[in-house]
């Protein structure tokens, strides 16, 4: 279920980046580049607010009424993108579907996590995540496929199909997190669930403990968290930086470079397949290596690929650099986000994540609008991926610093009971 629901987030992701080829070229719309550059960041301005919303109402709705009524909101804005009559609305369409990807996207991450065994949690988040990849691979090959001889209109219709499907499957089918099921009182339901899922029985919240102030940014700001904090601020920011940059130019890119919109879309499916081939065996290995080296790994083997592209390769060189860069740039939000949920103590993975993947959507909105303003400054086609390049080292280095925090270390203050990530979801 939750793979599912990843599939059709994916979708809406990047279903801007293959239709932006035929946006700019839409009849009485006039876009420039760097408009559409603009438009694309609207969705991860959306996706903040979404954030804030889920940070305010999480622990009080549970992940699975998030995840229902983000899930119905994307998808009727999908739908309202599909019949907008001009750029405005098209634009307006796209920013309040970004505010119900900003409630989906953590909530699924970390209800996952938190319906998942610590020794398997990168890998179940990776599979889940490789549902978003195939779901993002579905909008270019899908373009590939109809663009140009139909309209836009027809991939965004696609996408509003979620809500005759995969809503009421979901509203029939998906389990409320144990933990929030114990937290309101509801404890032999809560009980059931674990032993489904073959997690501990979850224990009620200690009535003594008080609240984390300020949606727990307190704890997180100073020691021994704070520099890992802000680490993984830098690293989110580096990584939906690059998500949203260059899956929202690299078809255009491509087609700037002399290839077709048919070829740009379908090396732009290339990109996806390497990032959910590369999902599952890099949670795995983060599972057994630690994720520090594949988070690390990852970011650098994406810059590789994008300083090998900038130099113009042909044939199977450009299409491995290509896998290199799905996997490099496209995953590697899911291993830093199981990192950082096995870093921070049990008590603060609510507020970690929530404001880590919030400061995060700050790169998110600077990644297309920055690539529109490159690509309309006059620079080489290949300053685009110098940028992206050096986004993805600044990520690796990032990931490098964190320090290690001896595992079972307390942490430094007990404020609230321990919580799993699912209503980090709500953070987020």
């Amino acid at each position: 279920m939750a793979t599912l629901i990843a599939m059709f987030e994916g979708y809406d992701l990047s279903v801007y980046g293959a239709t932006v080829p035929a946006l700019l070229r839409e009849p009485g719309w006039n876009l420039s580049k760097e408009e559409a550059g603009d438009t694309g960041s609207l969705v991860a301005a959306g996706m903040l607010i979404g954030a804030g919303i889920a940070g305010a109402a999480g622990r009080r709705l549970g992940s699975r009424r998030l995840l229902l009524s983000g899930l119905s909101f994307f998808s009727l804005c999908m739908l309202g993108s599909a019949l907008a009559e001009g750029p405005d609305a098209f634009a307006a369409s796209r920013l309040f579907a970004g505010i119900g990807l900003g409630v989906v996207l953590p909530t699924l991450t970390a209800a996952v996590g938190d319906m998942s065994a610590p020794r398997v949690r990168a890998r179940n988040i990776a599979i889940t995540m490789a549902g978003s990849c195939v779901g993002s691979l579905g909008a270019p090959l899908l373009g590939s496929w109809l663009l140009p001889d139909v309209s836009f209109r027809v991939l965004y219709l696609v996408g509003a199909a979620a809500l005759l499907t995969v809503v009421p499957w979901a509203f029939l089918r998906l389990p409320e997190s144990p933990l929030y099921l114990v937290r309101t009182g509801r404890a032999d339901e809560a009980a059931r669930t674990a032993a489904r899922f073959g997690l501990p029985a979850p224990q009620p919240p200690a009535a003594s403990q008080p609240r984390h102030r300020f949606l727990g940014l307190g704890p997180l700001l100073h020691r021994p968290l704070v520099v890992t904090t802000l680490l993984f601020w830098l690293m989110t920011f580096c990584g939906l930086l690059l998500i949203f940059g260059f899956s929202t130019w690299l078809p255009t890119l491509m087609q700037t470079g002399g290839f077709s919109i048919g070829s740009a879309l379908t090396m732009t499916c290339l990109s996806w397949i390497g990032a959910g081939v590369g999902m599952v065996p890099g949670g795995v290995l983060a599972d057994r290596l630690g994720p520090k080296r594949v988070v690390t790994g990852a970011f650098l083997v994406g810059a590789a690929g994008l300083l090998v592209i900038s130099r113009g390769p042909a044939g199977w060189i450009l299409y491995l650099c290509l896998l290199m860069c799905g996997f490099g740039l496209l995953a590697c939000q899911a291993f830093v986000n199981a990192y950082l949920i096995g870093c921070m103590p049990a008590d603060l993975r609510v507020p970690a994540l929530g404001w880590s993947l919030s400061v995060g959507r700050l790169g998110a909105i600077v990644g297309p609008s920055l690539g529109g303003r490159i690509l309309d400054s006059g620079l080489g086609l290949e300053w685009n991926f110098y940028f992206f390049a050096a986004t993805a080292a600044v990520g690796a280095t990032a990931a490098i610093a964190v320090p290690t925090r001896p595992a079972g270390r307390p942490a430094p203050r007990r404020t609230t009971a321990p919580i799993g990530t699912a209503d980090s979801a709500a953070a987020g």
